[in-house]
């Protein structure tokens, strides 16, 4: 299991003395001692003929690369259809452990070129913070218009359970436990016997990984998602501190002249675990409250930790500090608010402090633990030494980092006291900010069983689009109560109002920041939003006359109509003066949510990626017409077909004056083990978006593209959308290949997430009911990878044979626009991810093989006009060949992704067919769609 390890141009460190570039070599090193430990475990615990199997297999496969053939595939398709059941797993088990291995191992190598580029670098790395300053510093701008923006920024991932994530905690944590060993072998000084000892403990974790199931054997709970997220993301509680500190020390070096300027806490996190109730009925009012009381628990007891730490350090004697006089007066108000604390570090000043902290934040623990609110609704006072709000926690820490600095001690001020007060500013008593998603319709169906109860109409939901935004209107104009204390409406009714209240009672009595935003799926008409402004209403949570409003309403565009009328939604509700009353108590801030997914399977990639562009550009416009900080938020999913792709080029792609220092975005599934897992790639993810924002915001006027590139790129995306939508919507037998030539059926049955994977809808759904993740999933698996492709070539082509001159044109625009560069790139990456010889066995599948050969013909024409067109485009011989870093670890990887494929298709086949044990199919079926998104380091 250890191969021979390409030149890796991802780590071309030089080495003065080496003809091997450094970082090629220790990667080189780090697979083949993985690969040679899990060989030995293979050996151990499987036996000889075990390992024998795998190799002959991969060497079958490596062959089968160098020379493709459908032919060949099918015999050594058929050669493995000859193998047992226990077998294939066997197979299964060791490719997929094999891959998390190899991702763990380029994890470890992208850091240590980025060390290594920091060590060797007489300027900054690139697209680090540092980078940043100093391109916009040689544009011209000047330090107070960049203090200006962070005044104003926002910065803020907002993590989702979105099931995308294929792999377990139990295997997150046996990978990052045998990360911890490969650092101790690589940076510590370890004697002989302690290197054994690391090598030792890998070869355990191996052992019992080879002995873990690779999936679920029960969905996952929405709290089970919760606690997997807290856990996931922990290393930001170290990794914050630093980035702060970095881009303190960047804005002094690139802008001597900003000295003791204050920069703002302007990164935050969100999430929407625990508060995502769109077509997941897990998701209650009581799971959200459990959701809040989980990350309060989780930051208070980091908090405690981190200050019980600096107690033990901060232990200067009043006898050598002379106390200001207010310092002294905090002091004493601690006494009193915490009472029971002994005299013995009277004389130790700021120990006294950190002990009088650390006992308010065990009081606060205490109150969640025994479910009380932190004040009653009676006297609306909290209980003595509670902390409600992260001010009252800032104020007790704050007055340490002044009286040291008072006294010169800057040293300590600046040092682990000002790591925790950038920590409280950017987690608060909450952690994450927790966004409440519902769909549009669901609050429709609510307010016409309330209406209709109230008297006031029993026809809404058969009003039309302005008779029902005329009665919101008269109604939120109107002062008496709507809904009653006691409700006498249906399930789903109620379970809307209570989340409602819910909400209002944790933002009164437990904390204020802890929800801030509701978001609103499937919105299509201003009435949406209206909907929601009534509601909460009716749960105090927007008050007009008391001069409230305590959510910010957002709507989700995410059908491709919905996203060109967006700006004219937005326009209506601006114009309104209740909803203008509501804006004005939330800052003039109105946050819009842009869907990269349903679009997509709408339209297409071209079509959908541009309908967006649009949008957004139109939408920033209505901002700055209405004088309104119109601030996006991005739902993009980790797959191509679901605007994945490199974050930060994502953002330089956005339309000019799009970005302005704000951004929301999120962070769904498998991503969020790949970019925040390890404290090295948070960070460096973290520089890169801050980067991008950074420059982004800055961008000049003449960055935007010249209006004749934006009416071909019109032109190519109508086209584009004609060939998509003619083959997965006007062709009738399009959905017989998708359900039998992918694994969608089966993925509907892996125990990824507590949401499902279809929409309720029709008995017999059609694409339309399916939702996003598992149509990419699906084509993933398969090989085709479509969603992320399909309809450029043919809309390239078709527009060049009548406009030949502008290909030169299209180059042009691939060297100089972001955006029209970034959508070519993905593309190519995820054709490069593509193998149509194994997506012909998939076809293989199908019952009716008339009709699986046209649709794979179509499907395979399209794939190489793509190729062609980039090519072109791109001026590159093959695909990827600008990028050779990912290149080759595609190229890496396929030998091992190949076994996996011809083993579902196996697998596939059994379990259609029936006869056999279908439980044990089923699981090794489950074991190989996981194995291969790993391996393809792509879900949904």
């Amino acid at each position: 299991m250890a191969p021979t390890v390409e030149s890796e141009q991802s780590a071309q460190l030089a080495s003065p003395d080496m003809g091997e570039p450094v970082g090629q070599r220790a990667l080189s090193a780090d697979i083949k001692m993985l690969g040679n430990l899990l060989g030995d475990t293979i050996r151990r615990l499987a036996g000889e003929d075990a390992l024998a199997l795998v190799e002959e297999v991969r060497a079958a496969t490596k062959d089968l690369r160098s020379q493709p053939s459908i032919e060949a595939a099918r015999q050594l398709r058929d050669r493995l259809g000859q193998l047992d059941l226990p077998s294939l797993r066997t197979l299964i088990r060791a490719f997929s452990i094999y891959f998390d291995l190899i991702n763990l191992a380029e994890q470890r190598a992208r850091l240590r070129v980025l060390r290594g580029r920091a060590l060797a670098a007489d300027g900054p790395v690139a697209e680090s913070l540092e980078a940043a300053l100093l391109q916009l510093r040689e544009r011209g701008v000047s330090a107070p218009r960049v203090a200006g923006l962070l005044q104003n920024a926002l910065v803020a991932p907002v993590f989702t359970a979105h099931p995308s994530e294929a792999r377990r905690r139990t295997i997150l944590e046996k990978l990052h436990a045998i990360a911890e060993q490969l650092d101790r072998l690589e940076y510590c000084q370890l004697l002989p016997r302690e290197r054994t000892e690391a090598e030792s403990i890998i070869a355990q974790e191996l052992e019992t990984f080879w002995f873990t199931a690779l999936v679920r054997s029960q969905r996952p709970t929405v709290l089970d998602e919760v606690q997997q997220a807290l856990r996931m993301v922990s290393c930001l509680f170290g990794v914050v501190p630093r980035i702060y500190r970095e881009l303190e020390g960047a804005l002094q070096r690139s802008y001597p002249e900003w000295g003791e300027t204050a920069l703002p806490a302007f990164l935050h996190f969100g999430s929407w675990i625990g508060g995502d109730r769109d077509g997941n009925p897990n998701v209650t009012a009581t799971v959200t409250s459990e959701t809040l009381k989980l990350q309060q628990e989780t930051i208070l007891q980091h908090y405690l930790k981190r200050v019980e730490e600096l107690g033990q350090r901060l232990s200067h004697a009043e006898l050598f500090v002379a106390l200001t006089p207010a310092f002294r007066a905090i002091l004493q108000r601690g006494r009193t608010l915490v009472p029971e604390l002994s005299a013995s570090s009277a004389q130790e000043p700021y120990r006294l402090q950190c002990q009088i902290i650390a006992a308010r934040l065990q009081r606060t623990l205490h109150a969640l633990h025994h479910h009380t609110p932190h004040w009653t609704a009676e006297n609306h006072q909290p209980p003595p030494g509670v902390y409600l709000r992260r001010e009252e926690l800032l104020a007790d820490i704050r007055a340490i980092e002044a009286d040291l600095r008072e006294k010169n001690a800057a040293a300590a001020a600046r040092g682990m006291v000002q790591d925790l007060i950038r920590l409280v500013e950017v987690f608060g008593l909450h952690m994450f900010t927790l966004d409440i998603r519902e769909h549009a319709q669901r609050y429709s169906r609510a307010l016409q069983e309330i209406f209709a109860w109230a008297g006031i109409t029993s026809r809404y939901g058969k009003l039309s689009p302005n008779e029902r935004f005329d009665l919101l209107v008269a109604e939120l104009n109107q002062t008496r109560p709507l809904i009653p204390v006691h409700l006498p409406f249906s399930a789903d009714t109620c379970e809307v109002i209570r989340t409602f209240r819910q909400v209002a009672a944790l933002l009164e009595q437990q904390c204020p920041e802890a929800v801030e935003n509701t978001i609103i799926s499937g919105a299509t008409e201003p009435a949406d939003l209206l909907e929601v402004l009534l509601l909460a209403r009716e749960a105090r949570l927007f008050c007009p006359a008391e001069g409230i409003s305590r959510l910010n309403i957002v709507p989700l565009f995410e059908a491709i109509v919905p996203l060109t009328s967006a700006s004219n939604i937005m326009q209506r509700l601006l114009n309104l003066p209740i909803y203008r009353k509501h804006l004005s108590l939330r800052g003039n801030l109105q946050e819009v949510m842009l869907g990269y997914s349903d679009s997509n399977k709408e339209t297409g990639f071209l079509q959908s990626a541009w309908a967006l562009y649009q949008a957004q550009r139109l939408l920033a416009d209505t901002g700055r017409r209405t004088k309104i900080t119109l601030q996006l938020f991005h739902g993009r999913g980790g797959a191509i077909g679901r605007g994945g792709g490199p974050a930060n080029r994502a953002i330089l792609a956005q339309p000019v004056g799009t970005v302005a220092g704000r951004l929301r975005f999120t962070e769904q599934g498998e991503m969020i083990a790949d970019r925040y897992g390890e404290p090295g790639v948070a960070e460096r993810h973290l520089d890169q978006i801050i980067n991008a924002v950074l420059r982004a915001s800055f961008a000049a006027e003449d960055d935007r593209p010249p209006h004749a590139w934006e009416r071909l790129l019109q032109r190519l995306a109508e086209r584009a959308c004609h060939h998509y939508r003619r083959l997965v919507y006007e062709t009738p037998e399009f959905l017989t290949y998708f359900s039998e030539a992918t694994p969608i059926s089966e993925i509907g049955r892996l125990k990824i997430g507590s949401r499902p994977a279809r929409r309720a809808g029709p008995s017999t759904p059609g694409i339309d009911q399916l939702r996003a993740i598992p149509w990419v999933f699906s084509w993933m698996q398969s090989r085709h990878t479509l969603p992320g492709w399909y309809g450029l070539g043919s809309a390239v082509t078709e527009y060049l044979s009548e406009h030949p001159e502008d290909g030169e044109t299209l180059s042009g625009m691939y060297q100089r626009w972001p955006f029209w560069r970034t959508l070519v790139d993905n593309a190519q990456m995820i054709l490069a991810k593509a193998d149509l010889t194994i997506a012909r066995l998939y076809a293989d599948l199908v019952s009716d093989q008339a009709l699986a050969d046209r649709m794979y013909e179509r499907i395979a024409t399209e794939y190489q006009r793509t190729v062609d067109v980039i090519a072109l485009i791109t001026g590159q011989g093959e695909l990827l060949d600008a990028m050779p870093v990912l290149k080759r670890s595609i190229q890496r990887r396929n030998p091992y992704v190949d076994p996996l494929s011809f083993i579902q298709l196996v697998l596939l086949r059994r379990l259609r067919e029936g006869g056999e044990a279908e439980e044990e199919v089923r699981t090794a079926m489950l074991e190989s769609i996981s194995s291969i998104a790993s391996g393809l380091k792509n879900t949904g």
